[in-house]
């Protein structure tokens, strides 16, 4: 089922973006690597941040197999985690502006590429149940960004045509992803700079800079071509 008239929504990327947990990805790597003698540098997070573990830990040893690669991926995962209970913050202005885009009518969802359970880490104690009607993670997609599966779910998923939603992203990969999924892209310059993300239709420092008002204007536009 498409909208009816007046619906839209809004879908962010969560890592990054809804919280504060680069520091503890990062880590999760490093540990990773130094655990199984790989090469890990910060070149190569951030080149590779916002994708898939399947997709990044082939590219660190290509000869793997699908059971060690599933091992690691779980291993990864699992130490961030363990990191980031620590302290689950959230971006700075986040509950602010999803307080603000539920006041003004909007639907939201999560589209990440990370698994379930880290979602999970930040649900209850930051509230985030309170804002989002979907969430849509790893498991749920066959293809992970820049592919437009995991947007295109979430919209589906809110009953919502992709040209009624905008994507809240920080990856390159993320970026693309929207983009692909015909939907306006707001990029936020938490792990990325500006001039790397000048495909999105809007480019932030922080989601303090936002209010509801700013996601109605970019619905009323053309979206930029991908």
């Amino acid at each position: 089922m498409v909208s009816g008239n007046g619906q839209r929504g809004v879908i962010f990327d969560m890592d990054g973006v809804l919280v504060d947990s680069g520091w503890a990805h990062r880590q999760a790597w490093y540990d990773l690597a130094e655990k199984e003698g790989l090469e890990m540098s910060d070149e190569f997070f951030s080149r590779t941040f916002g994708m898939q573990n399947d997709t990044i830990i082939p590219m660190l040893r290509p000869d793997i197999d699908q059971q060690s690669l599933d091992q690691l991926s779980d291993w990864k995962e699992q130490r961030y985690r363990d990191l980031v209970e620590s302290r689950p913050e959230a971006s700075e202005g986040v509950l602010l502006l999803l307080g603000d885009l539920k006041a003004n009518g909007f639907k939201l969802a999560i589209g990440s590429s990370a698994p379930r359970e880290n979602l999970d880490v930040f649900w209850k104690p930051l509230g985030l149940a309170d804002y989002f009607d979907v969430r849509v993670t790893k498991e749920q997609v066959r293809e992970g960004k820049p592919a437009p599966e995991t947007f295109l779910k979430a919209a589906q998923q809110l009953s919502l045509s992709p040209t009624c939603c905008v994507v809240v992203e920080d990856a390159i990969h993320g970026v693309e992803a929207g983009k692909a999924a015909g939907m306006r892209v707001v990029a936020v310059t938490t792990t990325r700079t500006r001039e790397e993300l000048t495909q999105a239709d809007r480019v932030v420092d922080s989601l303090a800079e936002l209010t509801a008002a700013d996601f109605l204007s970019l619905l009323g536009r053309t979206p930029k071509n991908p």
